[in-house]
């Protein structure tokens, strides 16, 4: 039930009332929390209304009295179906095109069979897994907590961690396990955050060192260094597709990363791989390495050039040109679908922050290659032997380039990472037998950390990051802790909002000014309506 009938506001003041402060912002503050309150009033008439014509029990579903649970699921989940489908045809087809405008072939952008056939651009099946996990689950969840309301007969917190946690079985509509346990970690690290947040809003708890200014960052750089480890010494443990992704964007070849990890084993290393790759980037070379050498040197890792300064200048812009389109799609397309109407009312300002943001992410990626490059040549520069450790500790480093990236987004950063990072040593540990090998593991973690976030999307939603709050909200068809977004506008309910929508006096008018035609309040007005 609203605050506004739980207790009562007491009656302002003459000396505190809003039309007599001589603060104008103050008076526009009061004038909003009165009119949040009055919309809160409104909301609850309504729902009461609505409760007399329906019934006591129907009353707990929170959609449209003439639609049904089964319809508003059919169509939440048909809704989210196109959305996510969207999205992740978008982003393919505008990679296709930056991979056509690349070759120089600009006339081909015009030939939608060469931009859109099914042999160069393969993303059909995986858009409807996309779709069908978006979709899914939004229709499942949905449909359950209607049943779960009508079956308690009562709404408690209860219906939320379990609707979130069996809609989370959508997920098996990917049928790879390495992206499964990817979303899974990605979204405990949100839990996580979620609960901490709530705990340290609550003075019940808080880490060390949370109010540090730059702790986000300090974060991310510790979890690259395990990753890029890993992705020396123990590539196994990270899956495929991010293997892949490293290797492609970075600027040393397979052979010599293979003989780096044999090397800081003390194992015998596969000097004809090396030299081949070697030969193949300068003919001219006259590098050899020993089959048991204690490190490799950097002419073997950078052969086509003798100058590490220019291989690091070299290894940026290419990183730069590889990365761009990708970063430009990632950051375009699901702006557009998911705001088009935002899109449309300012195209040109959203291509430009488009394009400014994938500038930035680009920038900052492309300086982790170049400083990652940079300390291996700067160790072999000083020191005879190789270690593992090295390339820990040059992972770490190299991950302060994110202070290039804006401050929002180095968490975002940091939490992407970090399961990944954390995947990584679970692995190593698995391996070892230290832990269990448990199967179909990260569906179980999937459907738990769904039963959390929508218990803290709806109860505690100022707990969760804004950029996972409303990317979930979108997907719900902004049903989840706005209930009354929906509600039917009555005669008193247009009456009421007409009546707001009128221009109010301003609180005191000094002499020379003129009121502001533009400064007008309305419910519409407030966010989140």
């Amino acid at each position: 039930m609203p605050s506004s009938f739980s207790k009562p506001t007491p009656p302002s003041s003459p000396n505190n009332s809003p039309l007599l402060s001589h603060d104008p912002s103050d008076a526009d503050l009061r004038l909003r929390e009165a009119e949040e309150r009055l919309r809160d009033a409104m909301a609850e008439l309504q729902r009461r209304q609505r409760s007399a014509a329906r019934g006591c029990q129907a009353d707990l579903c929170d959609h449209d009295a003439d639609v049904s649970c089964v319809a508003n699921a059919i169509g939440n989940l048909c809704q989210s179906f196109l959305l996510s489908y969207g999205v992740r045809v978008g982003i393919g087809i505008l990679l296709r095109a930056f991979k056509l405008a690349r070759g120089h072939s600009y006339s081909s952008l015009l030939d939608l069979k060469q931009l859109v056939s099914e042999t160069d651009l393969i993303v059909r099946e995986e858009a409807c897994r996309i779709g069908l996990l978006f979709g899914g689950f939004t229709g499942s969840y949905h449909l359950l907590r209607c049943c779960l309301r009508k079956w308690r007969k009562k709404e408690t917190p209860l219906n939320s961690v379990l609707a979130g946690s069996i809609a989370g079985l959508s997920v098996l509509a990917l049928d790879d396990s390495n992206q499964r346990r990817t979303l899974a970690l990605y979204l405990l690290a949100r839990l996580g955050q979620a609960a901490y947040n709530s705990a340290k809003s609550k003075n019940k708890f808080h880490l060390w060192g949370s109010h540090w200014r730059h702790g986000d960052s300090l974060l991310f750089s510790l979890a690259c260094a395990q990753v890029m480890y890993a992705f020396i010494m123990r590539p196994e443990t990270l899956p495929k597709s991010y293997r892949e992704f490293i290797q492609k964007t970075g600027p040393v070849a397979r052979p010599v990363y293979q003989a780096v990890r044999e090397c800081c084993r003390g194992g015998p290393i596969d000097v004809a791989s090396l030299s081949a790759y070697i030969s193949s980037k300068n003919e001219a070379s006259d590098v050899k390495v020993e089959e048991f050498a204690s490190i490799i040197p950097c002419s073997a890792i950078h052969p086509n050039t003798n100058s590490c300064l220019a291989q690091n200048a070299n290894a940026m812009s290419a990183t730069f040109k590889k990365t761009f389109p990708l970063y430009f799609s990632l950051t375009f397309v699901p702006y557009v679908v998911l705001n088009l109407q935002r899109f449309m009312a300012s195209p040109y300002r959203t291509s430009w922050h488009s394009i400014r943001d994938s500038v930035r992410s680009t920038s900052f990626l492309s300086a982790f290659v170049g400083i990652f490059q940079a300390f291996i040549c700067a160790h072999r520069k000083v020191a005879s032997k190789d270690h593992k450790i090295v390339y820990w500790f040059a992972g770490g480093v190299a991950a302060l380039s994110v202070m290039l990236e804006k401050k929002p987004r180095r968490s975002e950063l940091a939490l992407y990472v970090l399961p990944r990072a954390g995947d990584s040593l679970w692995e190593i540990l698995v391996n070892r037998h230290v832990l269990p090998d448990i199967k179909n593991a990260e569906v179980a973690v999937f459907c738990a950390c769904m039963g959390g976030i929508m218990y803290y999307l709806e109860h505690e939603p100022d707990t969760l990051a804004p950029f996972l709050r409303g990317l979930i909200r979108r997907f719900l068809a902004s049903q989840i802790s706005n209930p009354s977004s929906k509600i039917r506008q009555s005669s008193s309910y247009m009456y009421l909002q007409s009546a707001l929508e009128k221009p109010k006096p301003p609180p005191e008018s000094r002499e020379g000014e003129t009121p502001k035609a533009e400064e007008k309040y309305n419910l519409e007005a407030i966010p989140g309506l």
